[in-house]
């Protein structure tokens, strides 16, 4: 059986395409995860500051403590948990980022997930 070239470089240039934008995808869905995580980090930190009245002091100790129980782990020093507080108390009640929490179903520690309520006790409506 003969193959038509120009037919198979079609296939070639869509299954190529296809895998790139998969491939763009995935890499954007990473990073979506990644802020999320960042954020989500700084709200559990801040809301225990917040709670039972730690101070700054916490954030060194747990820099050292993921250092040494997670040594792959890279992204995690003094000064990105502080940028990672500082994003969370910015954008605390940012309804894309409740939404997302919701999504996967992290519930802060006061019982409620983030995406119910904002600070003043409202249901945030869908972004058009």
């Amino acid at each position: 059986m003969k193959i038509d070239v120009s037919r198979y470089a079609d296939l070639l240039n869509t299954v190529k395409a296809r895998i790139r934008q998969a491939q763009i995808k995935a890499s954007l869905s990473a990073n979506a995860e990644m802020i999320l995580m960042y954020w989500d980090i700084g709200r559990m930190i801040h809301e225990r500051q917040q709670e039972r009245g730690w101070g700054a002091g916490i954030i060194p100790r747990l820099a050292k403590d993921i250092r040494k129980e997670m040594p792959e782990v890279k992204g995690f020093s003094e000064r990105n948990i502080g940028y990672m507080i500082r994003f969370a108390r910015e954008y605390e009640s940012f309804p894309i980022l409740q939404q997302a929490v919701a999504k996967l179903g992290l519930v802060p520690e006061k019982g409620k997930p983030v995406a119910l309520t904002t600070r003043e006790g409202k249901v945030p409506q869908p972004v058009a």
